[in-house]
């Protein structure tokens, strides 16, 4: 019994993780948008997606997007930029700091705590490969680590916008 143990819970996350890196179709007035992979790296509770521009394209993509959609941009960040202010080496690495007050207070008002992690911030950066990747913080794995109940509807639907900005920002 005890070897059957972490034999099921292994298929369970393999499964489960399976599952994460499946494209998933999305429409707008019934129309097919092209798929973008999403992979959720479960132990930092990143959501990642690779991007067909360079950092500084995906950035200003992502930043035109979320003033479009009405969402305060509270900063971006060009860590390149200050390394090389200190005399220091980094790859193409950016930071965007957004929101909407509406969704971020009621998150608040279910799990005050959750303010750590607000405003939401999505990292645009180069990796080792060359490849350009947009990662966020999943909302679920905010809800987990907040306790963060009450609060389906606005983690669903902040889930659902993130997916869309990001996916907006990455494809062409």
């Amino acid at each position: 019994m005890i070897k059957i143990i972490p034999m099921v819970a292994f298929a369970l996350l393999a499964s489960s993780c399976a599952s994460l890196g499946q494209n998933v179709q999305t429409s707008k007035n019934n129309q097919s948008v092209k798929e973008t992979p999403a992979y959720a790296n479960i132990g930092d509770g990143l959501v990642t997606l690779e991007s067909d521009y360079s950092v500084k394209e995906t950035a200003d993509r992502f930043e035109s997007i979320i003033k479009e959609k009405g969402l305060t941009l509270f900063t971006r960040i060009d860590h390149q930029k200050n390394a090389e202010g200190v005399n220091l080496e980094l790859r193409p690495t950016e930071a965007i700091l957004f929101g909407n007050p509406k969704a971020g207070t009621k998150l608040m008002q279910c799990a005050q705590n959750v303010a750590i992690d607000l405003p939401q911030k999505v990292l645009i950066s180069e990796g080792a490969d060359k490849k350009v990747y947009l990662s966020y913080n999943s909302p679920d794995y905010l809800k987990a680590r907040h306790n963060i109940q009450g609060c389906d509807k606005v983690i669903s639907d902040v889930s659902t916008l993130l997916g869309k900005l990001s996916t907006a920002a990455t494809s062409n």
